[in-house]
This record gives C-alpha cells, structure tokens and sequence, in this order.
C-alpha cells in the first residue's frame, strides 16, 4: 500500500524526479521528467544521468556525487541541460541522498523545474531596473523615493553627485543636514504637514552642495497610492532654480531702474507743465494728478512684473490717495485678475472718478458713499447692481461705479480729456462698452469687456 502511494506520489509530482544509483544511473524517471527533458522513462531508465549534461558542465556531477557520498544535501541550483532535441534547458535543481535501512548512503535523488520562465523574469526586471537606473541617475533634477511617513529610503545618483553624501547619512530625514538652517526648519515643518495629510508638497529653498556653497531649488513629491487609495510611497524630485531666480532679480532690478527713470521723466514733464501754465493752476493740478495716476499704474505693473494684475491691488493702490476723504468708500468682488493692458486703462479711469468724486462728488461730503463692484461672465444676471449683465461673455469682465448721499449731480457742461479716460479711451483700447450717466442721486458708470481683459482667460 505504501509503496504504491509513494509511486503514484512521485509519478503525478509537477517537477521533475530522477532516481539515481550513487555512480550516477538512472533507475527512475517520473512523467515530468519526461516533458521537461523529453526523453521517456523506456529511454532513459539504466542511462547514465551524464546523458543529460553538456560537455561544459561534466564537472557538476562529479561534485554532486562527492558530496553526496559525504552525506550532503546538494541544495537548488541553477544550470543547464541537454533536451532530447539537442536544445540547452536551463533548469532548477537540488539533489539529496537515499540511504537504505542501515543509513547506508545507495543512491540519490534529484528534482528538477524549468527555470526558463524564472530566469526571464529575471532578466525583464534586471533590464526594468538599469532602465530606471539609467533615467533616474541621468535627469537633471535630485530624485528620491520616500515611505509612507516621508522618510527617505533612495536618491539617484544627482542627489550624491551634488551633495556629496552617501545614503547611510541621509537616509530617513538626513537630508535635513545639507538644507540652508535658517530654511530648513520651515521647509521641515510644510514637508511633515502635507506627508500626513498625504497631499503633494512643494518648496523652494537652498540646499548645500560639497564645495560648501547653496543653489535654490523648486522641490515638489507626489504620493504614490496603491489600489486601495492609500499611499505606498513618495516621489520626489528638485529642480536648480538658481539661474532662473538671478535671472528673475535682474530683471526685477531692471524694471526699478526703468520705473524710476520713467519717474523722473514724469516729474521734469510735471515741471515743464507748471512752467508752461504758471497762471492756471487748475490745469497743472488736474495734469499732476494724472501723471500721478500713471506713475501708481506704472508702480503696480513693475511690482507684478508686468503679469496679471488682481483687480482689488489695481483698486486699492489707485484710490489710495481718497481713504481721508469725507465720504466713504465701498469694494465689493470676485478674486480677478486682469492683463497689464487693461490694469492700465482702468486703473486711469478708476483715478479720474475718484479725483472727480473728490472734488463734485460723494466723497467730497460727509455721509457719501462710492461703491465699486466688479465680477465676472458668470455673476447672476438679475444683480442691477452691477449694470447690465448681458454686455459680457459668459467669461468677460464688468465693472462698475456708483455714488450715492453726495451733492446733487448734473451732466458737465464741457467734455474734456477726463471723459476720455473715463469712456472714450477703454472703448478703443480694451474693445468696451462703458456707460457713464449722471442722475441727480449720484455719478453712474459701467464697463463691461471680453474674456481677454481677464489674465489667463483671453
């Protein structure tokens, strides 16, 4: 009964097993003895096992044999086999030996796989990591892969090249050491926060290379989350940024310089002026008011770099110069942005109601009120507030202004360049419809523009 379960064991095993005399005979071969090397039991059966063996590996045996005399366990190894086609097999293999009732050692017995498949995936992830290897070590940027609790377990080779260091001291939160100390608690703090909230992180801040100096770098890492949602690990990469930030103050320092000549040119204009119309006062205040309002939008521009410009900076810094006015002032918007073009020509008209308002209007008496309201395509329609919303695309611009509680109000008389800056000049420059009425309540005007007034939108 034993025997013959033992038999049936061996014959429906999925590896391979060969039974051997200890001079190396075969006097045993299962059926996947007979698929992996193709030979059937009949033909293999008082052949010796060195049938099997490539002229290169006639020494594998002799040194399984002799251990196995020794009474050792020849545990699995990799080699390579002759098929009954002539083709090499590459195979798995341990070989133990048998003893008989005594303990004596009689004979041995081998089980064997195709290691094909094993050692292919072996080569597809040996290739899959010098590819890695290959774009990792070779990216501009510092590359590095941290676990769930943001400690840091990999670089690529840039992070060593540059810093200098080695992974024994800058694995976990080693990297601490070559942040610049005045930055390196903050970035410390902001790098924790999002790792437990498990949002992506970016920073800038200088990191020390191994000549002792510091270069600027934009550093961000993404979470890398597994099928359930939760993150596995993180990924994080630091971009040299150094050019761009010098490049970036030199222009910085060259639009101040620009501004500031500009200025200058402004007051000897502001001075010509005065000089031309000594006996007009009237004219040479309203003239330096303007100019002021240049100046104030030219200020605005170099500070954004003469990129967008959020509508309530453009409002506050041109109105500046009305916050002691008797009369009070309302703002009432959306965070929008506009392009310099349009920053410039609102910003004049905006100045020229105020510096009027100042003068005729509701901010000239105590208990006037301006209300400035602004918003985009999308506001609500029935809002009569903020004029007629139908005069934008779903993505324009509108803006309005309206007095109120201030003397009564009467169209001017005479037309002059200030209903220019008011009506005429956003009309052609910026593509506008404006509105500018004077019911007795109070001055009304309204401005309404395309999308391409709106930075990022046009």
């Amino acid at each position: 009964m034993i025997p013959d379960y033992y038999a049936r064991l061996v014959e429906s095993c999925d590896d391979a097993i060969v039974a051997k005399t200890i001079d190396g005979t075969i006097i045993g071969w299962n059926a996947a003895a007979e698929r992996l090397f193709g030979y059937s039991a009949e033909e293999m059966v008082g052949r010796s096992i060195r049938h099997l063996l490539p002229a290169d590996r006639e020494h594998e045996e002799d040194e399984i044999l002799g251990r196995i005399s020794q009474g050792e366990v020849v545990g699995q190894f990799l080699t390579k086999r002759l098929h009954k086609d002539g083709s090499l097999l590459d195979i798995s293999a341990s070989v133990s030996p048998v003893r008989d009732g005594e303990g004596r050692i009689v004979g041995l017995s081998k089980i064997a796989r195709n290691a094909g498949p094993y050692l292919e995936n072996q080569r597809r992830i040996r290739e899959a990591d010098l590819r890695f290897r290959m774009m990792a070590d070779n990216i501009s940027q510092l590359a590095w892969m941290a676990h769930p609790d943001g400690s840091i377990f990999w670089y690529n080779q840039r992070w060593y090249d540059y810093t200098g260091t080695d992974l024994e001291s800058m694995q976990g939160f080693g990297w601490q050491a070559v942040h610049h100390p005045e930055h390196v608690d903050r970035v410390t703090t902001g790098y924790r926060l999002s790792v437990a909230a498990k949002e992506r992180w970016e920073d800038t801040f200088p990191l020390r290379g191994k000549d002792g100096q510091y270069r600027w770098y934009l550093s961000r890492a993404l979470p890398v989350r597994g099928e359930d949602g939760e993150v596995r690990h993180w990924f994080g990469t630091n971009t040299d940024i150094t050019e761009q930030r010098e490049q970036a103050e030199q222009i910085r320092v060259l639009l101040m310089e620009v501004n500031h000549r500009s200025k200058n040119m402004l007051a000897i204009v502001q001075a010509l002026a005065r000089r031309t119309a000594p006996d007009d006062a009237g004219f040479v205040a309203r003239f330096e008011e303007r100019v002021r309002s240049l100046a104030v939008n030219q200020d605005i521009l170099v500070r954004r770099e003469w990129r967008d410009v959020p509508v309530l900076d453009l409002v506050q810094q041109q109105l500046r110069f009305v916050e002691t006015a008797r009369g009070g002032l309302m703002l009432d918007g959306p965070a929008v942005s506009l392009t310099p073009r349009a920053a410039e020509v609102i910003g004049m008209a905006l100045h020229e109601l105020a510096t009027n308002s100042l003068k005729h209007g509701a901010l000239s008496r105590d208990g006037g009120k301006v209300t400035i309201g602004w918003d985009k395509g999308d506001a609500d329609k029935g809002d009569a507030d903020k004029g007629n919303a139908d005069k934008a695309g779903p993505a324009g611009f509108r803006m309005f202004w309206r007095e109120e509680g201030g003397p009564p109000v009467a169209a001017p008389q005479h037309i002059g360049f200030g209903t220019s800056l008011i009506s005429d000049i956003p009309r052609r420059s910026l593509s506008a419809e404006v509105t500018l009425d004077y019911p007795r309540e109070g001055v009304r005007w309204e401005l309404s523009c395309g999308p391409e007034v709106v930075a990022g939108q046009g």
